[in-house]
């Protein structure tokens, strides 16, 4: 049994489906990432999972808790950090006065440790917060109480990346210390650092749980390449290729293409040509969709 249990979840607005039979669990300790373009139903199953709305259909459970009954939802929210996306705060109040508040709810056992490392400026009006102090009260106050369960949002959206690589870091260190964390993302990159399992979303269904390496091995590389002078026809014609182009520059050649075969093939075929530039980086989220699992991912 899961720490998270989400079980055949369906959530309608009316005609529309946000989220369509979802079901996966997250296991005690484990990183999570819940994975998927902008509008794919991940916020509404949060939502669900959390209590703020009733399922249309399924169950959702943390800890054990059944999170659709009030007095089991009070019972497991009390052990679990929550960080919405866009974190909204009482623009009047202070950073300090909000984790007051926080604090003389929940508890507050971390707040000292997480203000040092996050460093929202405490004694500002919220009104007056960039995006990225809002994104790091959020933060302080979703584990200052010392949660064993913490379910965010798009955690490091309007973070510059020397928070986002804190943030890592802190997740990483969490999970060495057993917490249970599931969030959710748009970027593959993100996930890639701290998660263990992801589950992908496309459209309000599931599309696939896997373990990060796996995922990471499927969804494949962008290759793009500069080489001196014109290339042959059958120029990176090999298995895994896929969407290549090829095009003049000037005196040389542009090329690039999406790779998911052999590293020692794609560098065999590589040593191939004199190479003016060579860039490698993985595919863009939207491409996994595309490419892997079928049909258009959400806009």
């Amino acid at each position: 049994m899961g720490v998270i249990e989400i079980e055949s979840l369906t959530k309608r607005y009316g005609d529309l489906t946000a989220v369509d039979d979802l079901t996966f669990e997250v296991a005690d300790g484990e990183v999570f990432g819940f994975l998927g373009p902008n509008g794919a139903g991940k916020t509404t199953a949060i939502r669900t999972l959390l209590g703020m709305q009733a399922p249309t259909a399924g169950s959702v459970r943390i800890d054990g808790h059944d999170t659709t009954d009030e007095n089991q939802r009070l019972e497991a929210l009390a052990d679990t950090g929550f960080l919405p996306s866009n974190p909204q705060f009482d623009p009047q109040a202070t950073g300090r006065e909000i984790l007051d508040l926080h604090e003389s709810i929940k508890g507050g056992s971390r707040r000292d440790e997480l203000l040092e490392l996050f460093d929202p400026p405490l004694d500002r009006e919220i009104r007056a917060y960039s995006t990225g102090n809002v994104q790091k009260l959020g933060l302080v106050q979703a584990f200052m109480h010392d949660p064993d369960v913490v379910v965010m949002d798009e955690p490091t959206s309007g973070l510059d990346p020397l928070l986002v690589a804190r943030f890592n870091d802190f997740v990483r260190a969490e999970r060495e210390r057993g917490v249970t964390v599931l969030f959710s993302s748009h970027v593959l990159s993100e996930v890639r650092r701290v998660c263990d399992r992801v589950a992908v979303i496309r459209d309000g269904a599931l599309v696939a749980v896997e373990d990060v390496q796996t995922l990471l091995a499927r969804s494949g590389k962008v290759v793009r390449a500069r080489a001196d002078g014109s290339l042959p026809d059958d120029a990176f014609d090999i298995p895994g290729v896929a969407d290549r182009t090829v095009e003049a520059d000037g005196d040389a050649t542009r090329v690039s293409f999406t790779y998911t075969g052999s590293v020692d093939a794609l560098v065999d075929e590589l040593d191939r040509y004199s190479l003016l530039e060579l860039d490698v980086e993985e595919a863009p989220l939207e491409d996994v969709f595309l490419q892997f699992y079928g049909g258009e991912a959400s806009a």
